[in-house]
């Protein structure tokens, strides 16, 4: 009997410093005047929680190699990102690599291939909309003085989670908005390089911050509306729609993953027909079409799919919407 073993694929990982306790202690006294109680108590958690948080080191390069399957219009992203994780097992140092900005129309997947990249490289995952925000101290913090301040995405990130590099995904950059004395992005100029990242400071929390292990993901449709000292801190792909193949691979992927959390009695593997009739809708209406099929198909008694469970929950849609 073989007494090799299984390789193990668990993430490693490592501690870094991201606060001082001093500085909490030294920003504690300096508040306790003002009475700033919500401030107070910030500074308390941070306390409680201590100054250091997990690294993750990959064990090994490829894993990442699921998301040629899961995310196949991704292949050039993933392709160069194997290049950082090679680099990262070969030193046992934490996965790094520059801010990027996934590409491309609505629908395709961005979203979706950065949280499957956090799930695979074991960071955490934390997303902003940029689309909704009218002010950078959504990132960065507003000073305390003012009323309802509160600390930004990435203070609260690093503080309140427990891994120094999540993967942090700012969705539609393209479409932040707002006064230009508050820009939504002013405060990545800071945060895309290194070196200023690890002295990042808050402005609600007044404490330096090491954000510099983030992992940045970003999403846009049209690169022109990004400031170009934004654009050339990134590394930009250019996503393209699926192709037919890689469509109806997504699809298939789609209702096994669907099936797996759910005991509705459906067989494994969907009929082909099905699965080209859903793989002709950009992925990100797959999921709803295909969670109405199922419900036809249960109203109709049945515990397959058929042709006709996509083509109601489509029409069903057009006539929500008025057409």
């Amino acid at each position: 009997m073989s007494t090799a073993t299984e390789d193990v694929r668990i993430p490693l990982a490592d501690a870094r410093q991201i606060y001082r306790l001093s500085d909490v202690d030294r920003a504690l006294e300096e508040s306790a005047p003002a009475r700033n109680e919500a401030l107070i108590a910030f500074y308390e958690r941070m306390k409680r929680m201590g100054g250091t948080r997990f690294v993750v080191k990959p064990s090994h390069t490829d894993t990442l190699d699921p998301l040629y399957e899961s995310c196949p219009n991704f292949g050039d992203v993933i392709d160069d990102l194997k290049k950082s994780l090679a680099l990262a097992v070969s030193g046992n140092e934490p996965v790094s690599f520059a801010p990027m900005l996934l590409l491309g129309e609505p629908g395709i997947g961005k979203t979706h291939f950065a949280r499957a990249l956090a799930q695979h490289l074991g960071t955490g995952f934390e997303f902003v909309a940029m689309s909704s925000l009218t002010a950078g101290w959504v990132l960065s913090g507003a000073s305390a003085q003012w009323n309802h301040a509160k600390p930004g995405k990435v203070a609260q990130a690093l503080v309140v989670g427990e891994m120094a590099n999540p993967v942090m995904v700012l969705d539609e950059v393209d479409k932040a908005g707002g006064d230009a004395r508050y820009d939504p992005m002013g405060a990545l100029y800071e945060l895309f390089e290194q070196d200023t990242a690890r002295r990042f400071r808050d402005e609600y929390v007044d404490v330096e911050i090491d954000a510099s292990h983030i992992l940045w993901v970003t999403t846009a449709n049209d690169a022109s509306q990004i400031p170009e000292p934004i654009l050339n801190r990134m590394n930009v792909y250019e996503v393209p729609r699926p192709d037919a193949g890689e469509s109806f691979q997504i699809a298939c992927r789609l209702y096994r993953e669907i099936l797996a959390d759910h005991a509705w009695g459906f067989p494994p593997e969907a009929p082909e027909k099905v699965m080209e009739r859903l793989a002709a809708l950009p992925p990100r209406e797959q999921r709803r079409a295909l969670m109405s099929a199922f419900g036809n198909a249960k109203l109709a008694g049945r515990d397959h799919l058929e042709v006709e469970d996509l083509d109601a929950a489509r029409l069903a849609r057009k006539r929500r919407i008025g057409f």
